[in-house]
């Protein structure tokens, strides 16, 4: 069994913007902080899987017409579940969410057509920084809300494989799947 998911990868240029805007409150975001070499966009979690479920998956992800590719911006800073007992404290997508989300639809649907229980959790477009444990209130720190305005191009969804266990989380692609460009 493979414990796979489907994300966005951050461009290396998004992924520096992101670390440089976050500078300033660093010492300030409370729990563990996910490595910015790890920084992705989840679209499906698909978990613990098969190696025939993981091709029947490529297969769909390979003819299925994923959308136009678009460009994203990120905004400020959240939390889950909310401010007062937060889990997981993200940056959230401003323009493009839209679009995101509904690249999300579609690879659900791949998913599903591949064998895969719905999801049953909605969508919310979102970069996890740090999981927090125990949950603790970030309210203070999301009042001054930095917005990083960070823009990035999304021209392809990723299948990853997560290693986890000794040592930090590590993550392998395995296929990617591009999205449509105009041509002309």
């Amino acid at each position: 069994m493979e414990r796979l998911f489907l994300a966005v990868p951050l461009t290396e240029q998004a992924r520096r913007e992101v670390q440089a805007g976050l500078e300033p409150i660093a010492r300030d975001l409370p729990g563990r902080s996910v490595k910015p070499e790890n920084w992705h966009l989840t679209l499906r979690f698909l978990g613990d899987t098969a190696p025939e479920q993981r091709d029947r998956l490529v297969r769909e992800l390979e003819g299925t017409c994923l959308g136009p590719a678009f460009s994203l911006e990120f905004g400020g800073l959240g939390a889950f579940p909310r401010a007062e007992g937060a889990r997981v404290l993200w940056l959230g997508v401003e323009q493009g969410a839209t679009e995101l989300t509904e690249l999300a639809r579609s690879v659900e649907s791949a998913a599903h057509r591949a064998g895969f229980a719905a999801e049953t959790k909605p969508f919310r477009a979102h970069l996890t920084l740090n999981r927090i444990q125990p949950p603790r209130s970030v309210a203070a720190l999301l009042a001054g809300r930095p917005r990083l305005a960070v823009q990035m191009p999304v021209h392809e969804v990723v299948l990853f494989r997560s290693h986890l266990g000794r040592g930090p989380t590590r993550y392998e692609d395995l296929a990617r799947f591009p999205l449509a460009t105009e041509t002309g």
